[in-house]
């Protein structure tokens, strides 16, 4: 696994932000890692602007991992590999648009970035972390569990309609939500 250093996103780092996001689940770039979700949904995963709302966002952190001994590698320009959302709510933190680049899944790396978002969530006074992901995403739900989160039986329907979250190519879509105590 690479060597990496966290820091807390600024503007400047909404561009390759986006890249990343994309490039972890839209497209066929995305297929090059295993988080892809291009047999679900088409279109979008984010846009500039539903970046920079999570990077100023009252309560909120948008978390970005770069290699420490590489801070600029050609497939990610600006150094950014991994980014993670936390975002403080009454009883919990909130930990979503997860994303590592294609070429680094199953390194490490996010397993790395899920121990420093949870470390920050404690720091926050959190004693539990939650996130979404599309139920039918059975290995990556897989993997949380792996990472001790559990599924809290609850769901969300997924924004049909709503384009900022993609194109459904089916319509059985929804989010399980998962739950680990800190």
């Amino acid at each position: 696994m690479p060597e990496l250093t966290f820091r807390d996103a600024n503007l400047s780092d909404v561009d390759p932000l986006v890249e990343l996001i994309e490039s972890a689940y839209r497209g066929d770039a995305s297929r090059a890692g295993w988080t892809t979700e291009a047999d679900l949904l088409a279109g979008q995963r984010t846009d500039p602007g539903g970046v920079r709302e999570v990077i100023t966002a009252a309560g909120s952190r948008l978390l970005v991992a770069e290699q420490a001994d590489q801070p600029d590698p050609p497939e990610r320009p600006g150094g950014i590999v991994a980014c993670c959302q936390l975002q403080k709510r009454e009883a919990y933190v909130y930990f979503g648009m997860f994303s590592v680049a294609p070429q680094l899944q199953g390194a490490g790396v996010g397993k790395a970035v899920i121990v420093e978002a949870e470390q920050i969530a404690r720091e926050w006074g959190a004693e539990e972390i939650r996130m979404t992901v599309i139920r039918q995403r059975e290995d990556l739900i897989a993997f949380y569990e792996r990472r001790g989160f559990r599924r809290t039986g609850r769901f969300d329907p997924f924004p049909y309609g709503d384009e900022r979250f993609g194109l459904p190519l089916r319509d059985d879509l929804e989010f399980a939500e998962l739950a680990k105590d800190l």
